[in-house]
This record gives structure tokens, sequence and C-alpha cells, in this order.
């Protein structure tokens, strides 16, 4: 920059030097979704349209064109849209983008002299004005376009039809693209993941849980479940409406300060210990537990869950118990105190004896981490294409940032769920890394404001990073709530989770049959936790749950409005007990409205108050619901509708509006 000098004014005046070419007039805005300015991947998928929306304006009066410009890094594939505009100088479009992996996409705005003349002749001419010069001026154009033939010619006769004419007005939108004052913004970029990442339902077992046996049999004598009697347990899960079986850690398992049932430091010689201290005689990490199986059994499963329509999640826990290979061969890779010893893993007040964190900021530390994306290819040749990874937030988000890239560049389709159990801010940045679906804090959420709250701001702020599988409960979290609501809590728990977010889970069969005493209260540690022990289920039993979530998981399969979170909309009650809210799809061929008895202890009733503009319905016009759950209809009209749900009848309503 310099300062022209003046010897008439007191003044000066910067000046910046001019380019060759004029510069646009059209200003770029507000795009969304970008993440960051750009420096990370906003989300997307293959299962939904791409909304763009950028603000684009320009001085004067003249008339705008915009578009958005999709390019998949990869491949090349080129896909772009036209902008319509939506109101004070905002411009939206919708995008089907069908090939998983990275892309990046600009917006493109420019003065459409030809649209401006339509909107000046036709004005004038119907407020019987002169257009003469307006006609000149509109051939003018043409010629510059390069028309010949019928336009020209009809508006050399003064047909001012032309003006009407769409398809010329898109050949001349396109042709005025092509001139100086074009504006581009940066090109942000865009990962679009496959249908799985954006919906899904899971289910968790234990699969050492699994073999016959009773419940009340002598823990030193209870059979140990494999792989093959997991291939038998899949028409179950899957019959339950699951698209997802999730495992924890099938590796082999520490002796060293094994743990006992209960958590208690002392195990017996037959308690199997915790599957995440992973690491024995028998292998690390791309190993398998020598109770459960082989990799050919591995494959087995892999295979049947495929002709069922599963897909198999196996859980990353880059932690090692004492005997893990890495121990002796790669000592260096874990922290030591100061008498040599190797710190355990720790999260006050909690204290894990049994397992070795991994140093991820050891002098080795690219040898290990190429070490750790190894593990991960082990896996991937096997067929598993999901893994949920345990306490993501105590290791590097370089590595992370690192992994994953890493990954998608060999297997664009591996899905990764953070175990993000950790501050808002934390979890966040994982999304942001790379990790496409995160635990949440819905576990914890109870009342109705704390659920508002909740998913009020996390609609506003992060659906563009940040996709949320939510849970009513995990191995390690029993909140009080069901320890002491009995089954109307779980039933209400299991209807919210399942409605309100395009992906969902349970740990089971604890869940559907009611499994709900802690090993203290106050705690949320399960009493005879399969983390510590062979458990044994009854799946049969007359009170389970299991006919329930087949019937929500069917609902979901049914309604494209559960499959995405975009439009989900939160409506307010007159009881505080009541919890209320809305999804739609794109294009609003499907809206669904959820009231839940998010209390479950008493008769809870009252209005439910409907935001309308945002279902798209009329407020002087009445309209059907259907009970998804009860099989019944209602008629409704305006946003004040009542509602009144029991523990002892119907805890809520899952309602299709009738268009």
């Amino acid at each position: 920059m310099t300062i022209a000098a003046t010897t008439d004014r007191n003044d000066v005046l910067p000046t910046a030097a001019m380019s060759e070419t004029a510069p646009p007039r059209v200003a770029i805005e507000v795009v969304r979704p970008v993440v960051d300015q750009g420096r990370f991947a906003a989300k997307a998928s293959v299962a939904e349209p791409v909304t763009v929306v950028a603000d684009v304006f320009a001085d004067g009066h003249e008339r705008l064109a915009a578009a958005a410009t999709f390019r998949q890094s990869v491949t090349g594939t080129e896909v772009t849209v036209p902008l319509v505009a939506v109101g004070n100088d905002r411009w939206s479009a919708q995008a089907v983008l069908d090939e998983v992996g990275p892309w990046t996409f600009t917006v493109v705005g420019w003065i459409d002299p030809w649209e401006y003349w339509r909107h000046s002749i036709l004005a004038r001419h119907e407020a019987g004005l002169d257009i003469s010069v307006e006609l000149g001026d509109g051939l003018g154009l043409l010629e510059r376009a390069g028309q010949a033939g019928d336009p020209v010619e009809r508006l050399r006769g003064a047909d001012v039809s032309v003006a009407l004419d769409d398809n010329l007005a898109a050949t001349m939108a396109s042709w005025a693209s092509t001139l100086d004052g074009l504006a581009v913004s940066a090109a942000y970029p865009l990962h679009v993941a496959r249908a799985r990442a954006a919906h899904g339902a899971w289910y968790e077992l234990f699969p050492r849980s699994l073999a016959d046996g009773g419940e009340t049999a002598n823990p030193d004598t209870r059979s140990h479940g494999t792989l093959v009697d997991l291939v038998d347990r899949l028409d179950y899960v899957a019959d339950l409406g699951f698209q997802v079986l999730y495992l924890p850690p099938i590796h082999p398992i520490g002796l060293t300060a094994r743990k006992g049932p209960e958590n208690s430091l002392v195990a017996g010689p037959h308690d199997p210990g915790s599957p995440w201290a992973i690491g024995g005689s028998a292998g690390g990490h791309t190993a398998i537990h020598p109770d459960l199986g082989t990799f050919g059994d591995f494959d087995r499963v892999v295979a049947r869950a495929d002709e069922l329509g599963l897909e198999i999640a196996l859980d990353l826990a880059f932690q090692c118990a004492p005997e893990h290979p890495w121990v002796t061969e790669h000592p260096d890779w874990f922290a030591h105190r100061s008498d040599g010893s190797i710190r355990t893993a720790e999260n006050p007040p909690k204290r894990y004896e049994d397992i070795y964190p991994i140093d991820f900021t050891t002098d080795d530390w690219q040898a290990l981490w190429a070490e750790l994306a190894n593990v991960v290819r082990c896996w991937v040749s096997h067929g598993v294409r999901i893994f949920r990874v345990d306490n993501p937030h105590t290791k590097p988000f370089a590595f992370w940032e690192w992994m994953i890239a890493e990954i998608r560049s060999e297997t664009p389709d591996v899905i990764f769920l953070a175990e993000a159990f950790t501050r808002p801010r934390v979890a966040e940045r994982l999304g942001k890394l790379g990790f496409d679906q995160s635990y949440g804090y819905f576990t914890w959420k109870r009342e109705a404001w704390e659920l508002t709250e909740y998913f009020g701001d996390m609609s506003k702020r992060t659906l563009d990073y940040l996709r949320t599988n939510v849970w009513p409960n995990t191995p390690d979290i029993l909140t009080d709530q069901l320890q002491s609501g009995g089954r109307a809590m779980f039933e209400a728990r299991l209807i919210l989770a399942s409605m309100i977010s395009a992906n969902w889970g349970v740990y089971g069969p604890a869940y559907e049959l009611g499994e709900s005493a802690a090993v203290r209260t106050p705690g949320e540690d399960y009493a005879r936790s399969e983390k510590y022990e062979v458990r044994h289920w009854e799946l049969t039993h007359p009170d389970s749950l299991a006919p329930l979530m087949r019937r929500l998981n069917i609902i979901r399969s049914h309604h494209p409005a559960l499959h995405t979170d975009q439009y989900r909309v939160l409506h307010p009650c007159d009881d505080p007990g009541l919890f209320c809210f809305s999804k739609q799809n794109h294009d609003r061929s499907d809206t669904v409205i959820v009231i839940v008895n998010v209390a479950a202890d008493m008769h809870r009733s009252g209005l439910v108050h409907l935001n309308l503009e945002a279902l798209g319905l009329e407020a002087d016009q009445p309209f059907d619901v259907e009970d998804l759950l009860a099989d019944a209809t209602y008629h409704w009209q305006g946003s004040d509708n009542y509602v009144s749900l029991d523990p002892h009848g119907p805890i809520a309503h899952i309602l299709r509006v009738v268009r």
C-alpha cells in the first residue's frame, strides 16, 4: 500500500494498486457448511442432499445469479447446482453427492444483465411506458451472447414475450457467468460419508456371554461364549431391526492385576478379566482371544452379518495389559514413573491397575503411530468398516487427524465413532478432525428443559461437523433414573433415544431385560457387570422390551424423517414432564412428531405448542396425525393440541403427520 501526497488538503488517503481487470462487484459471505473457515471438512453423506447456503449480493439494482460447484478430490467428478434466492440476499441449493470421500465446493456469483433486462422491460411494459430503448438493449445483449434466430427476430418485432422465456433466461445466465466480474468463494472441504455414517441403529453385546447356560450357574464353571455362538445370535440382533452390532474388544486379556467381579482388585482363577485390558501370551490388538475362537470364526461372523444386513463394529482401544507384546518389544512406547515402573491408567477417582496407557509423545512416535494404523488395517482386511474408539479424548488430536486421513485414503468407507464422554469443546474438536459420530451427553439429560437446552444448542452450532450417536445406557453407565425409574423409565428413554437421533445405540441384553441393579448408590456401575464376568441372559423373558425395540427400529426404517437430524425442531409443552420434537426429511414429504413423558413418574398432560411454520402446516387448516405406536389417528388443528401420557398406559406418542 502507498500513500498519495496532496498539497491542497491536510489529510492523506491510502491507495491500492489497481488490477488489470475490473474487480467483481459481487460479494459472497457467510457460506455454509463451512467449519472453522475451511480448516476442517464439513460432514455430508450420500444418504441426503447437501444444503449450501450463502449471502450473495452486490451494489446497485442489478439482478444476480449464483451457483455452487462440488468437486470430488480423488475422481475429479464435478456437480454444479444453481443457487436460488431465498430472501434478504441469502441463496441456497441442495446437491446430491453420490461418491464417498473428500470433496471441495465453491460458491460463485455474478451479475446477470439479461435477468435485469427482463425485469425492467416487463415492468415498463405493464406500466404502459415506452420500451423502445429497452428493446434495443435486449437485442444488444442477445448479440453479445451470440444468440440468433427466433429470439432475435421476435425482439426485433417488439415481441415482449421473449422476456418470459425461462429457457432463454437460463442460457443467458450461463453466458453471463463467463463475463468478467465473476466472484468466487474459497474452496471449502467436505467429507461425504456413506449412508451408515448418517443414520443407523447400534446394538452392543459381549460375545463371551453367549454360551448356553443358566444365570444361576457357578461362575467358576460357567461356560465362555465363542464367535461361533455369536453367529447364532446375529439373527436375534437383526430381528430387532439393528444395523450395527458393536463388539467390545475381542483380543487376549492380560493376567497381571486382572480385575475380578465388580472391579475388585483380586481376581479368581476363573475370572475372565476386563476385555479392555488388551494383550497376553496369545498376542495383542491384532489377535483374537483363544477362548473366543479364530480369525476363521470371525470371518464367518462378518459373512453371516452381511447376509442379515448387519455390520460388525469393533472396539478400538489403544491401551495395553502388562503382558501385551508391545510392552516388551517397545517399552519406550509407555510412560514410566520415577522408579522405572510403567504408569498405569487412571481417570480419577477411577484407576485401572490392569492397563498401561500408551505414550503418544514418545520419541519413537512415528513408528508407534504407524503400528496403530496397522491395527486398523488388520481388521479392515477382515471386513470391518466401523470402529468404536475408546476414550479418544485422551490421545493427541494430531494423531487422530493423521490416522483417520491415512485409513480413509486407502478405504474411504471406514466409519469412526468416538466414545467422547468429555468436555464439549474437546468432543467437538474430535468431530472436526474426522470422527463420523460421537457419543454425547444425552445419557444424563433427563428433564425436558435439559433436553431442550442440549438438543437446541446442538442444532444451532454443531450439525456441520458433529453427528451424535445417543445411548440410554452403556456397560459403564447405568444412570440413577434407570436404577429407580422402573419399566416406564426404560420405555421412555428407549423411545426418546431411538427417535430423537439419526444414530442411536443400546447396550443389551441388559437394557431390554431391564437390568437396573448398581454396585452401589450413588454410582453408575452395573452390579455383576459384564466387563468383569461372564453373564447369561434369558432373552425369552416375558417382560423383555425386545418387542418395543423391534417396533421402534421398524418405525425408523420406514420414515426418512428419522434418518436425519438436520430438520429437527423442538416444540414447547405446558407440562414440564412432557418433551416434544419433530423431525422431517429434506423435502418435507415425511414429518414425524414425538411427545414423550420423560418424567415417567405420573400422569402428565397439557398442550403441545407446535411450530406450524417449521412443520409446513397452515394455522387454520385441520390435519390428522397417525400414532405409530398405538395404531390410532387423531384430528388436530392449529398450534395448540392436548396430550395425555401415563406411565401405566402409553408413555409416548410417535405421530406421523398425514399430509
